[in-house]
């Protein structure tokens, strides 16, 4: 939720006065004989309703013009409900002004004088993700909209009975509303109080999402620590092309206290994709090398701003083959290598997986050809899809103990947003087109070797690893690390942890980072 004056909830507020004050002048006969015998609880929630309503559509400029998103259509909605309110209005003042033309159905929806500015009030509140104007929208809902209900009963009678049929769909359509209504809250309520609490936490150091001119593109990184004299962790994300810089902040706030810790949507997704498709639609820029130079821009513009000579790598997935190589090639910027989930080579590590597997299924005495028709279909044609192919069959036979929890902390993070969510989408979308996108960096991961690229590593590296992860094995890790050549190494495991170790059990792998650190590195 942001403070300040909002152009859009004035607007609402004088269509919402003009009408009633010219109703003063044109009540319906018999209207205060209704209104001497109102429900004093509803009236409470009626008056306490337009005041926080009133309140909140002043103070809040969330509710604004934004720049064109899908989300924008809550705002359309909420508008359109507006107008027919107005329309509604108008269409009083022409009939007879009778209670019976006060209170009569628009378009099936009943007391729209009192229904249609309560629910455009709401949508307002979901527009501009603030739980303040949603619950208030609530408050004034239930007085108002109740109010005139009683008094609808009294002037029309009671509605006619409709058939059982119909009574039954309009009751799960109406809890259907009320769950999906209650889930929308919910979600908003939590992004707003952990962005409450992120605000005041990072009140005397830095809490910002900026896009910065990398390598001749502008590319989305957030910067969160409550110091910003504190030494700086460099974050990569996985996938490739797998940005998770909204959800980071789940295990990172355990760490900003003592760090200040950089995301960033690399090029070629999330954020950054957006924000430069206009220029390269199909990520022709988007390679390795292309990586490589964005990171040392992101180094030198973290390096510069927050007064470091080096700053902590910390790599996740394949953000562990970025990061492993960077520290390779520039040992003055970086302070100590932090990997987690270490890609050593994909055509060995889902050997150990497969492995394993066989074992598994050899012991259980299960039919284990589809396993092996899967690694024969992969030994044919190493491409990504028979990979992913063989990793399907093989998961059935490594569950994960601790799941993570990253959906919920995504869709509760104070920092979503709608290109987060438009990058979501590319990934549950056409595989074939999700890889095309990034063809140039999915490729160069496939055929990584981290053996090749060197071994000698002029910092600390520490590794971290899930014990239940087989997209990068425990055992692949050890044996990678036993050939490593550092001034200190050392190898952390999450026991019943998965893949994504940071997000099952993000409080125990920040204490794990904190300790690593603490060993060499100030």
């Amino acid at each position: 939720m942001h403070f300040g004056f909002s152009y859009i909830g004035l607007l609402y507020l004088v269509m919402l006065a003009v009408p009633n004050i010219l109703w003063t002048k044109h009540k319906p006969a018999g209207y205060d004989s209704y209104a001497a015998n109102e429900n004093r609880v509803l009236t409470t929630f009626e008056r306490v309703g337009q005041a926080l309503v009133s309140t909140a559509a002043l103070i809040f400029s969330d509710f604004n013009l934004r720049p064109w998103t899908p989300w924008s259509l809550w705002l359309v909605a909420s508008f359109v409900l507006m107008l027919l309110y107005e329309l509604s209005w108008a269409r009083y003042f022409r009939s007879e002004q009778t209670m019976r033309d006060f209170y009569g159905n628009l378009l099936c929806i009943p007391v729209p004088i009192a229904t249609l500015p309560v629910a455009a009030f709401l949508l307002l509140g979901i527009y501009g993700c603030n739980i303040v104007m949603i619950v208030s929208s609530v408050i004034l809902g239930i007085g108002h909209v109740g109010i005139h209900l009683a008094y609808r009963t009294e002037v029309l009678g009671a509605p006619e009975k409709k058939p059982l049929v119909v009574r039954i769909v309009r009751l799960v359509l109406a809890a259907t509303f009320a769950v999906v209504l209650a889930a929308i809250s919910l979600v908003i309520g939590v992004r707003n109080v952990r962005y409450i609490s992120h605000n005041d936490y990072f009140a005397k150091g830095v809490d910002e999402g900026i896009y910065l001119p990398l390598c001749g593109q502008e590319q989305y990184v957030l910067l969160m620590g409550k110091d910003v004299s504190n030494p700086v962790i460099v974050y990569l994300h996985g996938g490739p092309s797998s940005p998770d810089s909204f959800v980071t902040y789940s295990f990172a706030d355990y760490l900003t206290d003592a760090y200040t810790f950089v995301c960033w949507d690399q090029r070629g997704c999330g954020r950054t994709y957006f924000r430069n498709e206009g220029s390269d639609p199909t990520n022709q820029t988007a390679t390795f090398e292309q990586a490589e130079a964005d990171l040392d821009a992101l180094v030198e513009y973290a390096r510069q701003r927050f007064g470091q000579e080096q700053v902590i790598i910390m790599g996740h997935s394949y953000g562990t083959v970025l990061g492993s190589q960077y520290a390779l090639h520039h040992p003055d910027k970086v302070a100590a290598y932090v990997g987690v989930a270490q890609v050593t080579s994909l055509v060995t590590t889902d050997l150990y997986s497969y492995e394993d597997a066989l074992s598994r299924a050899t012991e259980a005495g299960d039919d284990t050809s589809q396993l092996e028709a899967a690694l024969a279909a992969y030994r044919a044609d190493e491409s990504l899809e028979n990979l992913l192919a063989l990793r399907s069959v093989v998961s059935a036979y490594h569950p994960v103990r601790i799941a993570d929890n990253e959906t919920w902390c995504a869709v509760t993070s104070p920092y979503f947003g709608t290109d987060d969510f438009r990058w979501f989408l590319k990934q549950l979308g056409s595989m074939d087109a999700y890889f095309a996108l990034n063809r140039q960096l999915f490729d160069y991961t496939f055929s990584f070797d981290a053996y090749s690229q060197g071994s000698s590593f002029e910092m600390p590296v520490y590794l971290i690893s899930g014990t239940d992860d087989w997209v990068c094995p425990v055992d692949s890790v050890r044996d990678y690390l036993d050939t490593i050549d550092a001034p200190s190494k050392d190898l952390f495991l999450l026991d019943g942890c998965g893949h994504n170790a940071q997000y099952a059990l993000p409080e125990e792998f920040a204490r794990t980072v904190r300790d690593s650190l603490a060993q060499n590195v100030s």
